[in-house]
């Protein structure tokens, strides 16, 4: 019973390491860029360092003070879907990266796409897209991101 229960310490202390919730290629969350500022400039803006926030155990950049206040009180309205792996990826059912140009805002929730070529694709049938991810991404998110 004992290495029963040492077995599940260990399972619930290294899931983390197992499943990356938020995508990340470097040291921030979304490859550094402010998830703010696709809703307020329409536009990818790269974070500063001295603008950031740890949230989901990933460390998140902005542009400004006011996109990280705004963020520290309603990171769920800013965050990327699907932990900020690429949308289309996810209605397929694997995480893959994004770029940081390769984006929409779909009733008021931000999507990253893996590139541009996968955003037009993406863009032809984004609402079935979204029902497929969201299915996915209970599941997906616990995957190791490759």
């Amino acid at each position: 019973m004992k290495s029963f229960m040492t077995g599940i310490f260990l399972m619930l202390l290294l899931a983390p390491a197992f499943g990356q919730e938020v995508f990340s290629k470097s040291e921030a969350a979304i490859q550094g860029y402010d998830p703010v500022a696709y809703f307020k400039e329409a536009k990818p803006v790269e974070g500063k360092k001295e603008f950031s926030y740890t949230w989901k155990e990933s460390t998140w950049l902005f542009s400004s003070a006011q996109n990280l206040n705004d963020f520290k009180a309603n990171p769920e309205k800013f965050a990327p879907q699907f932990g900020g792996y690429c949308a289309y990826g996810m209605s397929q059912g694997h995480k893959a990266s994004t770029s940081p140009d390769a984006w929409t805002i779909i009733d008021d929730k931000l999507y990253l796409n893996y590139n541009k070529d996968v955003l037009v694709l993406w863009r032809k049938d984004p609402a079935g897209y979204i029902t497929k991810a969201n299915t996915n991404w209970p599941t997906v998110k616990k995957e190791k991101f490759k």
